[in-house]
């Protein structure tokens, strides 16, 4: 009450109220505050009911806390439970191409396209579409990007933004997230999916290469000639790096070629360099996203 007084508190809507009907002066006050919305107390009457609200908001207030989807947001458009149940991994998926996004491209993004295809295009893309802005922006700005300000932090940064939808299934797949980032080094792709209900990189740059985005990710460009792998592996091996699987895109035999390789260690950019060096890469970058 002091705070809705004093203005530190703008305005409160409440529905449950420690005595109800509520009947004394200080609830009254409340009750009549200018700056108060009411709602009649229609559900959750009895305790046991009260009890199970109460622990209900507490989750959500959890997944806030740690990042993930809220259920009962009202001001991001998360749609009903099933729509919701439905989009959850292609919004995690979403994040993690924002953030493979950000960590692989070394000059600002400019513009970023968001586009949503097969079944789960049929519903609103924009929840999808702000777990990119999430990704490709948490980090880099002075306050925490989430699902409710990614588009606001975009505009303020002037970062265009489009997010379109193609129901026809893409081919080889019955769902697909494809994001291109538009930048001072020119325009670049990266496409996803979910198996499972896990996401899955599919697509890098202009080629096929499949994935498990997690941990520390390698990310090398060069020409494919024999002995490349043997120079990476005793250089990571040297320095106590291990290699947990190793993924090649590529369109022709000893052609350029895009080589991913997830790691169960950290790496420094000096052994970047040293790998970039050995093998002739154009392109050398570390992803990390997480244990």
């Amino acid at each position: 009450l002091a705070a809705l007084d004093s203005g530190h508190v703008a305005g409160a809507a409440v529905d449950v109220w420690t005595e109800e009907p509520p009947v004394s002066p200080l609830v009254q006050r409340l009750v009549q505050h200018p700056h108060v919305v009411v709602t009649p107390h229609l559900g959750a009457n009895t305790q046991e009911a009260q009890v199970n609200v109460a622990v209900d908001v507490a989750r959500q207030l959890v997944a806030f806390r740690d990042g993930e989807l809220v259920e009962h947001a009202v001001n991001v458009p998360v749609g009903d439970r099933e729509a919701m149940a439905e989009q959850k991994p292609f919004v995690t998926l979403g994040e993690i191409l924002g953030r493979c996004c950000l960590q692989l491209e070394k000059d600002n993004v400019e513009r970023v396209e968001v586009e949503v295809a097969g079944q789960v295009a049929r519903r609103d893309p924009e929840l999808i579409g702000r777990a990119v802005l999430k990704g490709l922006l948490d980090g880099v700005t002075a306050e925490a990007v989430n699902l409710v300000n990614a588009r606001l932090v975009a505009r303020e940064r002037g970062l265009e933004v489009a997010i379109s939808t193609d129901e026809a299934a893409p081919s080889g797949y019955t769902n697909l997230v494809t994001v291109t980032t538009q930048a001072g080094t020119g325009r670049k792709t990266i496409a996803g999916t979910v198996f499972d209900g896990a996401p899955r990189i599919v697509r890098l740059r202009d080629l096929h290469i499949e994935f498990i985005p997690e941990g520390h990710i390698l990310v090398l460009s060069y020409e494919d000639r024999p002995g490349m792998v043997g120079k990476i592996g005793s250089i990571l091996g040297r320095h106590n790096v291990n290699i947990a699987s190793m993924h090649v895109g590529r369109r022709t035999k000893r052609g350029r070629a895009i080589v991913v390789l997830l790691l169960d260690e950290d790496v420094s950019i000096e052994v970047i360099e040293e790998i970039s060096k050995a093998v002739e890469a154009d392109f050398a970058r570390l992803v990390r996203l997480g244990a």
